[in-house]
C-alpha cells in the first residue's frame, strides 16, 4: 500500500483530473492525500480522501480574482508572479507537512514548492501537465496566450518556436525569481526555469490529456507518458429543471464558460441567447453562480442554470460552446458534440487551436463573440456533417481511453 501525495493548484478544472486519480489510487487499495486551496477541503473529505491545505490561501470562487486572472494578457503573470512565485515558502512547507510518510509526490506544473520538498525529504516524485501548453515542444508549438496571431508562424519550422521560447523565458523569467532563490536558500541544485524544463521530474512526467490533443514530440522530457484524460464523472443526478427541459424537445446548444471565465462573462451569455434564437435552437447556459450571467426574459427554449455535470449533459447537446480549459475541453471531446470554442487565457487559445486542426469544432475570440458572428460559426458547425462524424469518431476514441487508470500505473512504476 502506498501513500501518495497529490498536490494541486487552481480552479475546478485543474483539481478534477487529480481526484480521479485519486478515486482510482483508493480503489487499488492505496491512500490519496489530496493537497490544494482550503476552498476544496469540503469536497475532497466528501469524496473520501485525506485533505491537506496548500497556500496561498486562494479563494477560487472569488469573481474579482477571476476576473483578473482571465486576463489574457496578463492572467497567467497574475497567477505566477503575484499569488504562487511569492507564497512559495508557505507552499514548500505545506508540501513538506503533507508529505509525512508518503511514498510518492505528485506535483502540478505551478505548484513549484512540490520537487523541492520531494528532493529535501529524498522521496520519488512524478510531475504531471494537463494540457499541450505545458510542453512548449517547438515540433508542435503552442498558440501563445497573449500572442495567439503569432502561430501563424508555426509553418516556417522549428526555428520560430526557439526563438518566441527564447523571448517568452525572458518575460517569464522574474516572475519565477523568488522561487529560483528558495530554492537556492535551502542548498538545491539549480534545476531550471519552474516555468519550463524545471517543472518536470527525471523519475517520470505524465502528460493527462488525450493524444488526440497532443502527441509525443522528441523534444518532450524524458520518461513522459500520455496517460489520456483522467476524468472525474461523479453518480450526481442532473439538476430536475434541466432533465424535464431536455426530455422535452430536440438537442440543445450548451452554452458554458466554465468554473473561471464564467466570472467574466461579460456579454457572452447576452450573445448566445440572441445567436440561438436567430438560429430557431433551444439552448442552455450554466451560467454559474452569478445572476448577473442571466439574460433577461429568456423565451421559453432558452434554460439558464447554475451548473450541471458535463458528462451527462454535453452528450444531449447538439453542440459545446464552451471557452476551452483543459477539462471542459476533454468533456466535450468525450461528448463526441461539435464544438465553438471561446478561448479567454492560458491554455484555452491553445486547446480551441487543437479543436479546430481535429476538425471537430470552430475558434471565436471573446472580442468578436457578437449574435450575428455567433449565428454564422454555429450554422456552419451544425450544417457540415463532417464536424459532427468527426466529433463523433473522436468521443468515441476519447471514450475508450483510460486516463485514470493509465496514469496511476505509471506512478506506482515509479514506485
Amino acid at each position: 500500500m502506498a501513500r501518495v501525495v497529490l498536490a494541486c493548484f487552481g480552479s475546478y478544472g485543474d483539481l478534477f483530473p487529480y481526484l480521479a486519480i485519486a478515486a482510482r489510487l483508493k480503489a487499488l487499495g492505496h491512500v490519496p492525500v489530496v493537497t490544494s486551496c482550503a476552498y476544496y477541503e469540503p469536497l475532497v473529505k466528501n469524496e473520501g480522501f485525506e485533505f491537506r491545505p496548500l497556500r496561498p490561501d486562494v479563494q477560487p470562487n472569488d469573481q474579482d480574482l477571476l476576473k483578473r486572472v482571465m486576463d489574457p494578457q496578463r492572467g497567467s503573470e497574475i497567477i505566477v508572479r503575484e499569488l504562487v512565485a511569492p507564497a512559495i515558502r508557505d507552499s514548500y512547507e505545506d508540501i513538506v507537512a503533507a508529505s509525512e510518510g508518503a511514498d510518492l509526490i505528485v506535483s502540478h506544473p505551478i505548484t513549484f514548492g512540490a520537487p523541492m520538498a520531494a528532493e529535501r525529504l529524498q522521496l520519488p516524485w512524478v510531475a504531471t501537465v494537463l494540457a499541450p501548453l505545458s510542453f512548449f515542444s517547438v515540433h508542435d508549438f503552442p498558440v501563445v496566450p497573449n500572442a495567439p496571431q503569432a502561430i501563424v508562424l508555426r509553418h516556417l519550422g522549428p526555428w520560430t518556436g526557439r526563438l518566441i521560447m527564447k523571448m517568452a523565458r525572458k518575460i517569464t523569467a522574474p516572475w519565477v525569481a523568488p522561487v529560483r532563490a528558495f530554492r537556492a536558500s535551502l542548498g538545491l541544485p539549480p534545476s531550471g526555469d519552474p516555468l519550463y524544463e524545471g517543472q518536470f521530474s527525471p523519475h517520470g512526467n505524465l502528460a493527462l490529456f488525450s493524444r488526440l490533443l497532443g502527441a509525443e514530440q522528441r523534444d518532450w522530457p524524458a520518461k513522459t507518458r500520455v496517460t489520456g484524460f483522467p476524468f472525474f464523472n461523479r453518480a450526481i443526478p442532473m439538476p430536475a429543471e434541466l432533465s424535464a427541459f431536455l426530455d422535452a424537445g430536440e438537442p440543445p446548444l450548451v452554452f458554458t464558460l466554465g468554473s473561471a471565465a464564467v466570472s467574466a462573462a461579460g456579454n457572452f451569455y447576452d450573445e448566445s441567447a440572441k445567436a440561438a434564437a436567430a438560429l430557431n435552437r433551444r439552448a442552455v447556459l450554466l451560467v454559474g453562480r452569478h445572476p448577473e450571467n442571466i439574460p433577461k426574459q429568456l423565451p421559453s427554449t432558452i434554460i439558464a442554470i447554475d451548473s450541471a455535470p458535463h458528462d451527462q449533459l454535453f452528450p444531449r447537446a447538439a453542440a459545446v460552446i464552451h471557452q476551452g480549459g483543459v477539462g471542459t475541453t476533454g468533456q466535450a471531446m468525450r461528448s463526441g458534440r461539435p464544438e465553438l470554442v471561446v478561448p479567454h487565457a492560458h491554455d484555452q487559445p491553445d486547446n480551441a487551436f487543437r479543436v479546430k486542426n481535429l476538425g471537430i469544432g470552430r475558434v471565436l475570440y471573446p472580442k468578436r463573440y457578437v449574435a450575428a458572428r455567433v449565428a454564422t460559426e454555429l450554422e456552419a458547425v451544425l450544417t457540415n456533417r463532417a464536424y459532427a462524424e468527426r466529433a463523433d469518431m473522436v468521443g468515441r476514441q476519447v471514450r475508450a481511453e483510460t486516463g485514470a487508470e493509465s496514469a496511476v500505473a505509471a506512478m506506482l512504476s515509479v514506485l
